[in-house]
């Protein structure tokens, strides 16, 4: 008899240290890579692992993010028992919003008692990877695990950004802390943790007894790193699983792309000649949302001196882009975005329908959707005028939010 197996997509984050992109919509909707949602990856890990039944469990601004879900991710066949469910916050026990991973599952309990799966696959919506979770399941089987949380090995220097796990020799978690400053390390690797991913398979009696195990308890946080799992290692069977990734590299690619210094890094890496994660595997295909646009293209090669010429080098251009007589350089162009005469774009991420105007100078800058940069405009080559008027990181990178009017 096949097991059935539910999935529950954590895609409400308010995703605050992406702010401003996170301003009009919630983390997994920020787009990503020109053409695609973070959600994206997530989701199409779930579609090629063969996992179609999945609840989407919303909540912060999400209006964006479901536009995108019902344009892009509807093609579940409901006759085959198959569906992709929108579930924001119903306030069904109280009267709070989610208060934290576990808190969003308790909520949703019912969710579980209608559909009464044998299994539920617990996965974060705003994370850029490429897992096979059947493979995942498959040794949360083997070992007749209660829990089996997904980890992957990082240097100890970030274990103040993640969950760190310890285990014995059988891969048996013994141990569990939340973002510590002096990690336990791996044993034999001094240099290296045991990251929590985020990824939880669950036997779905023992998920439901300990959410509200945990709704009961007036101290506990209410998630999953800092409670949940914690208080389940002394008393169930709780394992690791090391990733597999399917991304076909040398390195393991995981990223929680959490900050604006952090997502600008992600995407430069995607116009490298060889770029760490892959885009282009044909095995390991990426879904999204494809409007019916035209082609991009390039106008103007006028090559005596001082002529236009339109042209886009070592760059990411999505559908309906037009470079008319302006430079695109290591850069990703979502789609519509107009670049125009004698302008040069140098290693940016420029958003839906971004208009560059005439001899416009932009380098190292986030641009959002719909922003209109007038002519003669320079952006990213004096950082303290910049601050003045957009966001800087701390890399000197400039973002430009949604709805800024250029003067």
């Amino acid at each position: 008899m096949v097991e059935r197996i539910v999935g529950m997509v954590l895609a409400g984050g308010k995703g605050e240290r992406l702010y401003p992109l996170t301003q009009d919509r919630a983390k997994p909707a920020v787009p990503f890579g020109g053409k695609y949602r973070i959600i994206d990856f997530t989701l199409s890990n779930c579609l090629n692992s063969g996992i179609r039944r999945l609840n989407l469990l919303t909540q912060y601004k999400s209006l964006s993010l479901n536009r995108h879900i019902m344009q892009g991710w509807n093609i579940f066949n409901p006759e085959l028992e198959e569906y992709i469910n929108l579930i924001p916050a119903q306030q069904r026990v109280g009267e709070d919003w989610y208060l934290g991973t576990a808190d969003a599952i308790y909520q949703n309990i019912y969710v579980l008692q209608m559909d009464r799966p044998d299994l539920v696959l617990i996965l974060s919506g705003d994370h850029i990877y490429k897992m096979n979770y059947m493979e995942m399941i498959a040794y949360h089987k083997e070992n007749r695990a209660d829990l089996t949380a997904g980890v992957i090995e990082m240097d100890k220097n970030l274990s103040r950004h993640f969950g760190v796990l310890q285990v014995d020799e059988e891969f048996r978690i013994v141990g569990f802390e939340e973002k510590p400053e002096i990690p336990k390390t791996i044993p034999g690797h001094p240099d290296l943790i045991l990251a929590n991913m985020g990824v939880y398979v669950f036997n779905t009696e023992i998920l439901v007894r300990r959410v509200i195990e945990d709704a009961k308890d007036p101290d506990s946080q209410h998630d999953f790193g800092k409670n949940v799992i914690p208080a389940m290692v002394p008393q169930d069977r709780v394992y690791a699983y090391s990733f597999r990734d399917e991304n076909k590299k040398t390195a393991k690619y995981w990223r929680d792309i959490g900050t604006l210094d952090a997502y600008y890094e992600a995407s430069m890496d995607l116009v490298a000649i060889d770029p760490v994660f892959n885009l282009y595997d044909q095995e390991w295909p990426i879904r999204t949302y494809h409007p019916p646009i035209p082609p991009s293209k390039t106008v103007f090669f006028e090559e005596y001196e001082g002529g236009r010429i339109g042209g886009v080098y070592d760059s990411l251009v999505s559908g309906d882009c037009i470079i008319s007589g302006g430079k695109v350089i290591r850069s990703i162009l979502s789609p519509k975005v107009r670049i125009h005469s004698h302008s040069e774009v140098r290693d940016s991420i420029l958003m839906d329908g971004a208009d560059v105007g005439r001899h416009v100078r932009v380098n190292r800058a986030i641009v959002d959707k719909g922003i209109r940069i007038p002519d003669g405009y320079k952006i990213g080559f004096n950082l303290q005028e910049d601050a003045q008027k957009f966001m800087v990181t701390e890399s000197g990178i400039v973002v430009i939010s949604k709805g800024t009017i250029l003067s």
